[in-house]
């Protein structure tokens, strides 16, 4: 072979080592099936009450998906993405799999996530995560926690204003610190404005069982109870159940719901009624788009924990389309002010 021909031969198989190892290289750009070429990119793991179920794991969905079209992501890998668990086993399955398709950034959602993420975040110390509900002590993982309570608080305000039996109910899910914060919070808040109006509280022991939330519901409603105020996620879809059918059956029955997490006004719908009195919002979506936008830029709070109440839109009550009179809101909005302000300190804790 001639020098020119080997040289020109060398040249070929230095250019093509080059493409090979610069396709290969982990954290560069990858393009997404949208089309999408992003230096950045994010991801969660619902748990198992499922993307669509109206309520947290769809509000911390809405805030990735936001937080993609304000900075011009496409969904895919790449841009963001979602995995649903059917159950708790799917976690640490589900964790990896976003893991192994390169996103910077992957938020777990739920407290019964902590120990999923607290082993892969040591086993894939370059990627960051994010727990929401929990914490988890890595260097790579935030940690975000809300003040339910505070939320709750206000809703129990309402709702012990707008009570015409003095008996009102409290479904939660599992009975865990995030969902006793809520139950702690809201029979304060009842407290607060009367405390003679006995609060029924019940837990039913899971998120995605909304026939136990409707056989609750239908108990409490029974005993006379006409507001139920639940943190229960799916399982709370039955409480709806049970008040819509309640209504539908006779219209001037006097029943309501307190939604949670996002605005569950639809969810409550009965043909020109509406049982939905209003929504204590946990605004999931803000904290994921604030802990993407600080992981982005480069600051991403490995190692902490953000908590995010009253004062930071991180809990608040929905717009009750005027289920909920003005000279009512007026007073809810007067100890809103009083909470933020630091001259109420709402319990975490039921007494």
């Amino acid at each position: 072979m001639s020098k020119r021909k080997y040289g020109l031969a060398l040249s070929l198989v230095l250019a093509a080592g080059t493409l090979l190892g610069a396709c290969g290289t982990d954290k560069e750009k990858t393009t997404s099936k949208g089309g999408n070429e992003s230096e950045f990119s994010l991801a969660m793991v619902t748990d198992v009450g499922g993307i669509d179920d109206k309520s947290f794991n769809q509000s911390a969905w809405k805030g990735i998906q936001d937080f993609g079209k304000d900075n011009g992501l496409s969904e895919g890998d790449g841009g963001y993405a979602y995995l649903q668990s059917k159950g708790e086993a799917d976690y640490t399955s589900n964790l990896n799999a976003l893991t192994r398709r390169n996103f910077d950034l992957v938020f777990g959602v739920g407290f019964l996530m902590e120990e999923a993420i607290n082993t892969i975040a040591e086993q894939k110390p370059e990627t960051n995560y994010a727990i929401i509900d929990g914490v988890v002590e890595q260097p790579n993982v935030a940690s975000i926690l809300f003040k339910e309570q505070e939320g709750a608080y206000l809703a129990g305000v309402a709702a012990a204003l707008m009570t015409k039996s003095n008996k009102i109910g409290f479904v939660g899910g599992m009975e865990i610190p995030v969902i006793e914060r809520f139950e702690a919070g809201f029979v304060a808040g009842v407290a607060a404005v009367n405390p003679d109006i006995k609060v029924d509280v019940k837990y039913t022991g899971a998120f995605d069982k909304a026939e136990l939330g409707k056989a609750e519901a239908g108990r409490m409603y029974s005993s006379g109870v006409d507001i139920i105020f639940h943190a229960a996620g799916g399982t709370g879809n039955g409480v709806f159940t049970e008040a819509k059918e309640r209504k539908a059956a006779d219209k001037d029955a006097y029943v309501w719901v307190i939604g949670v997490d996002s605005d569950q006004y639809d969810e409550g719908q009965v043909g020109d009624d509406n049982i939905t009195m209003t929504s204590m919002l946990k605004r999931v979506d803000v904290a994921v788009q604030d802990i993407a936008k600080l992981a982005k830029e480069g600051k991403f709070p490995g190692g902490e924990t953000k908590v995010y109440g009253l004062q930071d839109n991180g809990v608040k009550l929905a717009d009750s389309r005027g289920a909920i009179p003005d000279d009512v809101m007026k007073q809810v909005e007067e100890y809103a002010k009083k909470i933020a302000d630091g001259e109420i300190k709402v319990p975490e804790f039921a007494k």
